[in-house]
């Protein structure tokens, strides 16, 4: 069993800055978690803790059922992928994948085994005897994948490792990495601050903010189900529009209220926040065009400052009840800049927050 849990964890420098205040997790054996927050949130330096490469000042470390604060990093049974590749560029790529097993000493028939099977998997088997500086960015993360795979870990511990890669490549070694983690078998968890990654190949996502985890749960989840405004404007691309609005009592029921607009909402737990202000989130693929979505008082007009023609799907950019807005609308509609556009909110799909908390009071 390779499950990995922290308990009231907290990790303060020398300087006396604390960047991990308590920190609670537990993540399940052969599950793939990402850690996904902004630049300085904490999620490196919990990565480099579960590695041993950063001490614990409180609290306690398990992988599996052993306590890990005072095991040595080469003691822990783990396989790091960091951002730079961290080749040795004197060495062929068959070597480079064999280091870790050379220095343990392994007979060299099984060391050339194992080799030439990570290798086959990870599609390398024609470039063994070259060395880094002939490879592109994809095949170095490859070998950097392969050397932490022949070491058969009970954890791969994968820092940023995509982040030197263009575009294209990323998409490539996401689904690659994913795929590696279904053929293994073996606990993943993988630090980004993109969220794109973390939603396209976690099977849970840990968000964290300050050293604080926000929310853990599914990709699903933490999109259709935020628990605060944090969470609501991280998770999502384009992110969340937050517009802020007045609760009203209808006969209908409740109902959101900003500038022209009105939201029906018929939901009890908006009872104590009637008369006062709160903060609506509306994704951009929920505020809906067309003439027959635009027929109630759920609608608003307004101009078009830019329009990007993503091919599936336009942006609209325009600002409305002094928020800076975004709407995915298919390309069918057309809205060029400095056009006005009326669009619909979806009133199944909204969110709303509470102002001072940030806490999530109905999705």
């Amino acid at each position: 069993m390779a499950g990995i849990t922290f308990k009231n964890v907290v990790k303060t420098y020398d300087n006396g800055v604390t960047v991990i205040p308590d920190l609670n997790l537990e993540i399940r054996d052969k599950e793939f978690v990402v850690l996904v927050g902004p630049s300085g949130c904490g999620k490196s330096t919990t990565l480099r803790m579960i590695a041993g490469l950063e001490g614990i000042s409180e609290g306690e470390l398990y992988i599996g059922d052993q306590k890990m604060n005072a095991i040595a990093p080469k003691d822990r049974d783990i396989a790091m992928v960091f951002q730079n590749y961290a080749l040795y560029p004197h060495m062929t790529v068959y070597k480079n994948m064999a280091f870790a097993l050379t220095l343990k000493k392994e007979p060299k028939e099984e060391i050339d085994r194992k080799v030439r099977e990570a290798a086959q998997i990870l599609g390398l088997t024609e470039y063994l005897e070259r060395k880094p500086k002939a490879l592109s960015g994809g095949q170095r993360q490859r070998v950097a994948l392969g050397r932490a795979m022949v070491r058969n870990p009970a954890v791969f511990l994968l820092d940023e490792p995509l982040s030197n890669l263009d575009a294209k490549l990323r998409t490539e070694m996401r689904s690659q990495i994913s795929k590696l983690h279904k053929q293994l078998g073996t606990t993943f968890v993988y630090v980004t601050h993109d969220q794109t990654e973390a939603m396209t190949m976690g099977d849970r996502i840990c968000v964290m903010k300050d050293g604080i985890i926000q929310q853990f749960d599914t990709p699903q989840i933490l999109y259709h189900k935020p628990c605060n405004l944090f969470v609501a404007g991280f998770i999502g691309s384009p992110q969340m529009n937050f517009i802020d609005a007045v609760v009203e009592k209808t006969d209908a029921g409740y109902a959101i209220a900003f500038a022209d607009t009105k939201v029906p909402c018929d939901r009890e737990e908006l009872a104590p926040y009637v008369g006062k202000e709160v903060v609506l989130g509306i994704r951009p693929e929920h505020l809906l065009g067309g003439e027959e979505n635009c027929t109630g008082p759920n609608t608003l007009t307004a101009e078009v400052d830019l329009d990007e023609m993503m091919g599936s799907e336009t942006f609209l950019y325009f600002n409305y009840a002094g928020a800076k807005m975004i709407a995915k609308v298919p390309p069918s509609i057309v809205a060029p800049t400095g056009s006005m556009v009326t669009l619909a909110v979806d009133p199944e799909k909204i969110h709303v927050f509470d102002k001072e908390s940030g806490d999530v009071i109905i999705n």
